[in-house]
């Protein structure tokens, strides 16, 4: 979640050195730093469940699953973001130490502020990935999930999943049940949203 930035304008490489001895993350765009928010109960909730299943299902295998530590570089000139979770099956991501460059699947937890970006300008930059072949969105309000996966002819298809659907991820040959994804998840009531607010 975007919560504000550095309005010192940047390149690519000076935005690694300098974010390198920051304490809080940043994600990078069109030349400038922005810092990272904290995300919810609910939301850490949902990325640890998915990251746990896909865990277990990658172990032994080429591809590397990571939580929101982790960087992805869209290209040379930026933007860098910070998914909630990636995975990578590419072999020079396997050695990469500062951010990854060929995820097949991106993952964003979505929150009522962010909700808009994930779906609309930051897919657009992260459809610039070549290796991309999913985006997964997940819904922290509700039992709600959005795939968009990449199709032969190069299309985008929208696949939505909710209450009792299992939900197949073509990039990693996978399917999970969607329960998976909200167990032991408990929604934001109006009275703890306002508690969390004062």
């Amino acid at each position: 979640m975007i919560a504000s930035f550095d309005h010192h304008a940047m390149s690519p490489q000076a935005y690694l050195d300098w974010e390198a001895h920051q304490e809080i993350r940043h994600e990078y765009l069109d030349g400038y730093a922005y810092a990272m928010s904290g995300g919810t109960l609910t939301h850490n909730a949902i990325a640890i469940n998915l990251i746990a299943t896909l865990r277990g299902q990658l172990r032994g295998g080429p591809c590397r699953v990571f939580g929101s530590d982790a960087k992805v570089r869209i290209s040379e000139q930026g933007p860098f973001f910070y998914p909630d979770v990636v995975v990578s099956c590419d072999g020079g991501d396997r050695q990469a130490v500062q951010f990854l460059q060929a995820p097949c699947l991106v993952v964003e937890v979505l929150s009522p502020t962010t909700e808009a970006y994930d779906r609309g300008a930051k897919f657009q930059q992260y459809r610039r990935l070549p290796s991309l072949r999913e985006y997964l969105l997940i819904s922290s309000q509700q039992i709600s999930v959005d795939l968009f996966r990449l199709n032969a002819a190069q299309t985008w298809e929208l696949h939505p999943y909710g209450i009792g659907d299992d939900i197949h991820l073509t990039s990693l040959d996978f399917t999970l049940p969607i329960d998976v994804l909200y167990e032991e998840v408990e929604f934001p009531t109006a009275s703890s949203i306002k508690l969390s607010v004062d």
